[in-house]
């Protein structure tokens, strides 16, 4: 018997390559979720900005700045780390983006039950 899904499918994990626009999805209970790759691991964030809860992206998905590096809120600037979620600058410092769960299996990535 194969193993039962994980969560709530994202998407397909070829759609995630590293530093480049995520995928965004809608959390069961209706907020925006983007997930990302970074440094070969998939991280997934509410997407909202910890400074004032405007979607990141204004362009769909795209959530990097130019370097790669951080993620940036396109609204107010705010950089993160895709690591943690963690604010480094702009009006949010040490504050973080929510962090969600994901699962990447059978080249899936699930949001985690």
């Amino acid at each position: 018997m194969a193993d039962a899904a994980p969560g709530q499918l994202i998407g397909a994990a070829s759609a995630l390559q590293d530093s480049r626009p995520g995928l965004r999805f809608t959390l069961p209970d209706g907020r925006p979720g983007i997930a990302v790759r970074f440094r070969g691991q998939v991280y997934a964030y509410v997407n909202a900005c910890a400074h004032v809860p405007v979607e990141l992206d204004l362009v769909e998905g795209d959530v990097f700045d130019i370097s790669g590096q951080y993620l940036v809120c396109a609204m107010h600037g705010a950089y993160y780390d895709p690591q943690t979620g963690r604010c480094l600058g702009g009006p949010c410092p040490g504050r973080r983006l929510t962090p969600l769960t994901v699962i990447e299996r059978d080249g899936q990535v699930w949001l985690a039950a």
